[in-house]
């Protein structure tokens, strides 16, 4: 943006500096030929006068010397010519002069019609003219002859050239200094919409992780971005105090409903052995329930947690906390006939919130339980290489279709095949959670033996 804003304001002095040279350029150009012009006729006006006498006594050839010391001097070709014979030179100061060019015979003969030289059109200082100049000889007011002037311009066209460099410098300069004031003034423009593009871009990670939302604090710039500033900032701590108190609702409401649901679940336990047979069933559907509700609860008091800002990441020993995590949920997969298996390399100190990684073992090994079939294995690697750490957890059940990979980390978002596997759909939203908090990746893949794979990255301390 910066740069097409500097162009924009370039573009425009630019023009400016077109519309004030080019007609500078041209009345400089102007007021040099018109200066060459005035001298010129100036000295064919003296000419004139002095053949005067000479065309009177038909001596023109007295006006020789003079006029070949002219030429001499000036390089300037004189002749003169007489009335009834406008082609034929009764005198000259060189033999080459070409009087017999169409363009010089109209100017002669508008000379022998007793009319004064006019200044020529304007020439461009590459084109290699000369300036003919024809002066009517008068005596007692009749027109004996004429005298005609032939002027080279190499002087002038320098001249004209040596302006227009000149101006062409003067415009280079006046651009530069123009890009020397502009790019402060467009760095302090476009100050503030750099602090709100880069807000922006931190905005949904900071909201969706829970971390305060830094503000853009744009103390320099114009009043109007400014202002837009101290808005943005307003907007998003709104935004971060109504998702705060979101989270704060699910935590309270998760963490409140579960003394009545435990209340209701002691009191359905009660009733066994008190209904009768036809009744049992409901009885024993209506535990079931309240054991779903209990996860479903547990669950979501774990998803505000991950989401909360209250605690900043901690450096944790990977190591230990799988070996740990695997070691309590060895039972569970003995239970179902499932080896554990641990694969990979010692990996150190990860940076994830507190109990992050046991957070995110006991989600990823309960949804591996759940569907990997009996007699297989379950295979949880853990590696680093280049400061990231990748902790892996695949089973040998069902898996997912392609295009259910990237949904499987929404909200309570589960796959059609598996909805009377019981579960929430909040396990791996927890683990995205946590993991976003760190700038970490979640990616789910389908391995070529089959089952599903869930790679956690997570940086290294």
């Amino acid at each position: 943006m910066r740069s097409r804003l500097l162009g924009v304001v370039l573009a425009l002095i630019v023009l400016v500096l077109v519309g004030l040279g080019v007609p500078l350029g041209r009345n400089v150009a102007a007021a040099e030929q018109q200066e060459m012009f005035l001298d010129r006729l100036t000295d064919t006006s003296r000419f004139a006068s002095l053949a005067q006498r000479p065309l009177i006594d038909d001596s023109p050839h007295l006006l020789r010397a003079e006029l070949e010391r002219y030429d001499e001097l000036y390089d300037i070709g004189v002749a003169v010519v007489a009335r009834d014979a406008p082609t034929v030179p009764l005198v000259a100061s060189r033999n080459d002069l070409a009087l017999g060019d169409p363009a010089v015979q109209d100017l002669v003969s508008k000379a022998l019609a007793g009319r004064l030289p006019v200044a020529p059109e304007l020439f461009a200082p590459w084109s290699d003219t000369k300036v003919v100049l024809a002066e009517p000889v008068l005596v007692d007011g009749e027109v004996r002859g004429a005298v005609i002037t032939f002027s080279p311009t190499a002087k002038t066209r320098f001249e004209v050239l040596a302006w227009w460099a000149l101006l062409l410098a003067g415009s280079l300069l006046v651009l530069a200094l123009a890009v020397l004031l502009a790019l402060p003034v467009v760095r302090w423009t476009l100050r503030p919409v750099q602090a709100l593009d880069e807000a922006t871009g931190k905005l949904l990670a900071a909201v969706v992780s829970g971390r305060p939302v830094p503000p853009v604090g744009a103390e320099s710039g114009p009043p109007e971005l400014r202002q837009l500033s101290r808005s943005f900032d307003q907007m998003a701590a709104n935004v971060s105090d109504v998702l705060a108190a979101q989270r704060a609702f699910v935590a309270d409401a998760s963490h409140q409903l579960r003394n009545p649901l435990t209340a209701l679940k002691l009191r359905l336990s009660n009733l066994e052995g008190h209904v009768d047979s036809e009744a049992e069933v409901h009885q024993v559907e209506a535990l079931s329930e309240t054991d779903r509700l209990n996860r479903i609860l547990d669950e979501l008091l774990a998803m505000a947690r991950a989401e909360s800002s209250s605690v900043d990441p901690v450096p944790v020993d990977v190591d230990k906390s799988v070996a740990a995590r695997l070691s309590a949920w060895s039972s569970a997969a003995a239970a179902k006939e499932v080896h554990l298996v641990l694969d990979g390399e010692r990996v150190g100190m990860a940076l994830v919130p507190p109990r992050g990684v046991e957070t995110i073992l006991d989600a990823l090994l309960d949804n591996a339980l759940k569907f990997t079939a009996e007699g297989t294995l379950i295979v949880v690697d853990a590696r680093k290489s280049g400061g990231v750490i990748r902790l892996s957890v695949a089973d040998h059940g069902p898996g997912l279709q392609p295009d259910e990979l990237e949904r499987a980390t929404d909200r309570f978002w589960r796959s059609p095949a598996h909805q009377n596997v019981p579960g929430s759909g909040l396990g791996l939203s927890i683990v995205r959670l946590l993991v976003e908090r760190v700038d970490g990746t979640v990616a789910l893949e389908s391995p070529e033996d089959g089952g599903l794979k869930v790679v956690v990255t997570l940086p290294a301390v």
